[in-house]
């Protein structure tokens, strides 16, 4: 048996220097490693170092392609087709900050690529979108209530045409879409109802179009305001007149939806203006049928008080026009109460107190019963928009006070532009004014009076002492015009309700206007401008070197009354000599003395004038024939002493001490009609 051989053992070999210094220092290098490591903030150095990314490479998903020669190509997609990242992570901290400047620079370059468009392209395209947003409110607006929005976002542009397209097709689009009834607005704090899925629907739609129209409101205030001074230029009508048209637009055929006092305000804005255009013309027929229409009486409160308001802000320095909007009032024929400019009195027949009825006997039950019925026909009839008598009563006699103080603040600032309409109106609601504001609103006429007179004689010395020194901005007063229409005013107050039946009560004194008017017989006569009206065109007088100033003003100097200044003179002669509540009650000393006067102003006047004068003289002569007979009689004389045409007062001219002889002259006057109306005058003095 063989011997196993030894197994021997290798020895490494002696180490050297080099190996020995070189252990040595990577000791030394663990040991500072170990040393300086408990100092190092190893969460921060995980945080800041980049996360790796394992990127696997996907397999194709492309299919392979079969080519002509029956070889079977493989399609590799491209690299950034299959690129991934790890998680969101990564995305959202890599992948986002690598394309943020490469998208930004991409979007630079399509901002100055991109080619502008064509104003009129714009113009086309946004036609084109309103037509199919109108289109779909119209078929069904309750399903795209978002659509309002829509239209006023395309209202933004910068371009007016499209503003202007937007204003016209939101008003188109409103006028058909809103309700016959005012919609409440949604409170935030009211408790959760259950509601059905319609009713839910309903209620979204019904705020959603009340958020639309009160933008679209604010936008027509803002345009109305804004191009107010702006004028187109060669693009029609301006911004502003589109605005206005669409308010009056929507204040005729909406006035009982919400945001009603914003349309009114838009067009009383404008009115604050003395200068007159189509628009302040737009505004005035938009109030006007405002007024005609209300049968609710609450819009044309609001427009009233909102009027006051401007018209006292504005210290009374509006167009004439502005104050006669007051006259289109439904009140006018439909208030029934007596009111001043503080308060109002009714006429109910029984002083207002209801007569006692026999008490019925009712169960508690049936007492409740009746109450739910009273609230459920109170719930309805506000749900139907209906207005009770009551109500409407209440409001109309709310903005006849308003009115009221309107006419009385105006007659005590005296303002000149505006007395012919003040009068007017007050001759219009003699019907409606309390007893107790009768000696207020005499007074005042009284004051006026004076003052015209005052102002006629310091006019007259300022052009006899050759003073041509002019405001261009003064209005031009016609003192005697003012002065006619107080008195007019005077005696319709008195014939337009029973103040004739407690005159002694009230101590109406009317002497002074009957006088007034006596005095000023024969300069009437003499008046060039007797027939003109105050809207006829005046040409300018080549003696006076002042017309021409305002030549190019014809109506400057025009009152509201559109009656020519024979008329209110007929008007006030028939209400001092025929009054239709007494008309035996009229003195015979006054019949004479203005009957004399009247003959003999009837002989400088115009034709149509005095044949006027001859016609209120036939009436005179045949309820009163009589009393005056003997002034067409020579023979016979009732008075002694002479006659004093210019007299102060009725009384002291003593008509019965001449005759009228000015009769011999009319009948050969040059006019037909004037011989005529002569001739008529004589044969009904001789009937009676």
């Amino acid at each position: 048996m063989s011997s196993r051989p030894t197994k021997k053992r290798r020895l490494t070999p002696p180490q050297s220097d080099d190996e020995r210094t070189s252990r040595r220092s990577n000791s030394k290098i663990q040991k500072s490693f170990l040393v300086n490591a408990a100092s190092w903030d190893l969460e921060q150095d995980y945080e800041t170092r980049a996360r790796k990314s394992k990127k696997k490479e996907k397999e194709s998903s492309r299919l392979p392609l079969k080519l002509p020669g029956g070889r079977v190509q493989h399609v590799s997609a491209p690299v950034d087709d299959f690129k991934s990242l790890e998680s969101d992570e990564d995305w959202l901290e890599g992948a986002e900050d690598e394309s943020g400047d490469e998208e930004a620079e991409r979007g630079q370059e399509t901002k100055e690529e991109k080619p502008e468009i064509p104003e009129h392209q714009q113009i086309l395209d946004a036609k084109e979108e309103l037509a199919k947003i109108a289109l779909m409110l119209n078929e069904s607006p309750e399903e795209n209530a978002g659509a309002f929005k829509a239209l006023a976002r395309i209202g933004q542009s910068k371009i007016p045409t499209i503003q202007k397209l937007t204003l016209a097709t939101q008003l188109a689009v409103y006028k058909d879409v809103i309700p016959g009834y005012r919609i409440r607005p949604a409170a935030e704090d009211a408790p959760e109802e259950k509601l059905s899925k319609d009713v839910r629907n309903l209620r979204s739609f019904e705020q959603a179009l009340v958020s639309g129209y009160q933008a679209y409101v604010r936008d027509l205030t803002k345009y109305a305001k804004s191009g107010r001074h702006q004028v187109g230029r060669g693009q029609g009508q301006s911004i502003a007149n589109v605005a206005i048209t669409c308010a009056c637009a929507l204040l005729a055929a909406v006035p009982h939806f919400n945001f009603r006092g914003e349309l009114i305000k838009i067009l009383v804005g404008k009115l604050s203006t003395r200068h007159v255009d189509d628009d302040f013309n737009k505004s005035l027929q938009g109030l006007e049928t405002l007024f005609k229409d209300d049968e609710e009486g609450r819009p044309a409160m609001e427009a009233v008080s909102l009027l006051s308001k401007m018209v006292k802000a504005r210290e009374y320095q509006v167009n004439e026009r502005v104050i006669n909007l007051f006259l289109h009032l439904r009140l006018l024929s439909e208030f029934s109460g007596k009111a001043s400019k503080d308060s109002v009195e009714r006429t109910n027949g029984d002083n207002g107190k209801k007569s006692k009825a026999r008490k019925e006997f009712r169960t508690k039950r049936e007492r409740k019963q009746i109450k739910e019925q009273k609230a459920l026909q109170k719930d309805m009839a506000q749900a139907d928009a209906l207005v009770s008598h009551e109500e409407r009563d209440r409001m109309q006699s709310e903005t006849l006070k308003l009115v009221f103080a309107t006419y009385f603040h105006i007659l005590k600032q005296r303002v000149p532009h505006l007395m012919g309409a003040v009068l007017e109106g007050l001759a219009k609601y003699a019907h409606l004014i309390n007893q107790d504001f009768f000696g207020d609103l005499l007074e005042a006429l009284k004051d006026l009076i004076r003052h015209s007179d005052a102002f006629e004689e310091d006019d007259g010395a300022e052009q006899e002492g050759g003073d041509e020194a002019e405001e261009d901005e003064a209005p031009i007063r016609n003192p005697s015009r003012e002065a006619l229409l107080c008195t007019t005013t005077a005696f319709a107050l008195l014939a337009g309700q029973d103040a004739h039946n407690a005159r002694a009560d009230l101590h109406l004194d009317l002497s002074f206007f009957t006088t007034h008017l006596y005095q000023t017989l024969f300069p009437l006569s003499l008046n060039p401008d007797l027939e003109l009206g105050a809207r006829s065109l005046h040409l300018p007088d080549p003696n006076n070197p002042s017309s021409h100033h305002h030549h190019h003003h014809p109506t400057k100097s025009n009152k509201v009354n559109l009656q020519t200044t024979t008329v209110l003179l007929i008007r006030c002669l028939t209400a001092i000599l025929l009054p239709h509540w007494n008309a035996r009650s009229v003195p015979p000393l006054r019949l004479a003395a203005f009957a004399k006067q009247l003959a003999t102003a009837s002989l400088h006047m115009p034709e149509k004038s005095a044949q006027a004068v001859l016609a209120l003289l036939a009436d005179v002569g045949a309820a009163h024939g009589r009393k005056i007979a003997a002034l067409w009689n020579t023979e016979e004389r009732k008075g002694d002493g002479t006659f004093n045409p210019l007299s102060d007062g009725v009384e002291g001219s003593n008509p019965f001490a001449t005759t009228v002889w000015e009769g011999e002259i009319l009948r050969r006057h040059y006019c037909p009609k004037v011989r005529e109306g002569v001739e008529i005058v004589e044969r009904s003095l001789a009937e009676k």
